[in-house]
């Protein structure tokens, strides 16, 4: 009675949360075949609807956690295996992008290049970067402004081949 009273509403609810038919369905069954098995040994303290209702989202919230570990891994799996069957051209450009990126930092000028790489190869904050080079916050951000600029220029015939391998890379 209490399997038939609650069992199509639980599964509305656990699909509220999982979105999936069969999963709510796979849930609520394994939420009642528990109560079930431990039926002798359990005291349940508030009403038997809210202790169903509690179990099948807490069941719903371990469903998601798990799919997102699952997820995580097949998505480093997919990392990877993609790192391992670079081609050669893709190597080579590379190679290429990183030499172009370092003769573009060098032609920075001198205050320039140590803000940009005090940023991006140290990761110092605006104001640590100004507090380290004894400038204002406002220097270090202009510095920042012109060093982008000119990066950009001096890259800008790259940038369809640094956007594709930031995206697998990323992936």
């Amino acid at each position: 009675m209490i399997f038939r009273t609650h069992y199509e509403p639980l599964c509305n609810y656990a699909f509220t949360f999982v979105a999936d038919r069969d999963m709510a369905e796979e849930i609520v069954q394994g939420t009642f075949l528990y109560l079930w098995e431990k039926r002798e040994a359990m005291e349940i303290h508030s009403s038997l609807k809210s202790y169903l209702y509690t179990a099948v989202r807490n069941r719903c919230l371990n469903e998601i956690k798990h799919r997102k570990v699952r997820q995580q891994h097949i998505n480093r799996e997919l990392l990877t295996a993609d790192t391992g069957t670079e081609t050669v051209s893709e190597e080579l450009a590379a190679a290429e992008l990183e030499e172009r990126i370092q003769v573009a930092i060098e032609k920075l000028p001198e205050q320039c290049r140590m803000v940009f790489k005090l940023s991006r190869f140290e990761e110092l904050k605006y104001a640590e970067i100004a507090d380290q080079l004894s400038i204002s916050v406002k220097t270090v951000e202009n510095h920042m402004g012109k060093a982008l600029k000119i990066m950009r220029e001096q890259l800008k015939e790259y940038l369809p081949l640094l956007l594709l391998m930031i995206t697998n890379w990323a992936l």
